[in-house]
């Protein structure tokens, strides 16, 4: 009797986090709409994935940087503020999500201690698009913001 209530348990958890994430507006894949975004640089992120990881969500990036070159880093954890690792990205060791509502979450980019990234991920209320606002500081020390504005898939 006890193996089926622990069994029985742990399915209800799967399944109650399994909902938890189709309730969340950002999950899915996001492609960039060029025509509506402002870059400072000629780096990219084309396409980005959030999807769900036993209890964590994941995200996927795919892009170009700076000089054409393919870009792909991936990002594993929770959505509550803390720092997760991030793999694949030069400019960032650890990554932070904290969500501020259900259509909007904040980010920041760490590499050696330091902040090299902020920003803001908002939904649309129609959930067929989202802006990503970054401020950043490029190579050269300058401040730089973008505004890339991705469609749903």
């Amino acid at each position: 009797m006890k193996t089926k209530t622990i069994a029985f348990t742990i399915s209800l958890v799967f399944v109650s986090v399994a909902l938890g994430f189709q309730d969340n507006p950002h999950m899915g894949t996001w492609k960039l709409n060029e025509a509506k975004s402002k870059f400072a640089g000629k780096a990219r992120n084309h396409t980005v994935v959030y999807e769900a990881a036993g209890d964590q969500i994941k995200v996927i990036v795919d892009g170009t940087d700076e000089n054409g070159g393919a870009v792909h880093h991936e990002w594993t954890g929770k959505f509550d503020g803390k720092e997760y690792p991030v793999t694949g990205d030069s400019s960032s060791e650890t990554r932070s999500y904290r969500m501020v509502d259900k259509d909007t979450i904040t980010m920041t980019a760490m590499k050696g201690g330091k902040q090299t990234l902020t920003g803001k991920i908002v939904v649309a209320a129609d959930g067929k698009s989202r802006t990503v606002t970054t401020n950043a500081t490029d190579a050269q020390g300058k401040k730089v913001t973008t505004v890339a504005v991705y469609d749903k898939q």
